[in-house]
């Protein structure tokens, strides 16, 4: 197998791996049973969270045992086609998520503050 030929060799993996795998482009009614059928041909997972929230349907995240295990499955199934959809496996990355809800947090406030005070788009222009 592949990841055994990774384990053996003294292979250095790039810093954003990690066991942790963000999946998006998944089909609205997928199940936890199909996901785990799909990722588990790759290695021990751990937990899978699939996103039930407006904001968060047709996202997972899969935790897997094993970091060579993760990175075969990010290597095998970004791109594979799961319904007519074609997955998009990416490495969870904190730092990254952090800041996109930052990013709404403060359009959010932005938006209060220009209705508090009676300020549109176009008074800004």
């Amino acid at each position: 197998m592949a990841t055994i030929n990774l384990r053996k060799g003294n292979t250095r993996l790039p810093p954003e791996v990690n066991r942790v795998l963000y999946v998006r482009n998944l089909p609205f009614n997928i199940t936890s049973e199909e996901m785990y059928d799909i990722f588990g041909k790759y290695g021990a997972i751990r937990q899978i969270r699939i996103g039930t929230n407006k904001d968060t349907r047709g996202t997972a995240f899969v935790v897997y045992e094993d970091i060579y295990d993760a990175k075969t499955a990010v290597d095998h199934l970004s791109g594979f086609n799961v319904a007519n959809r074609y997955l998009i496996v990416l490495y969870y990355q904190q730092a990254k998520m952090s800041k996109k809800f930052d990013q709404k947090k403060k359009e959010e406030e932005l938006t209060k503050l220009q209705e508090k005070y009676g300020v549109t788009a176009k008074d800004l222009q």
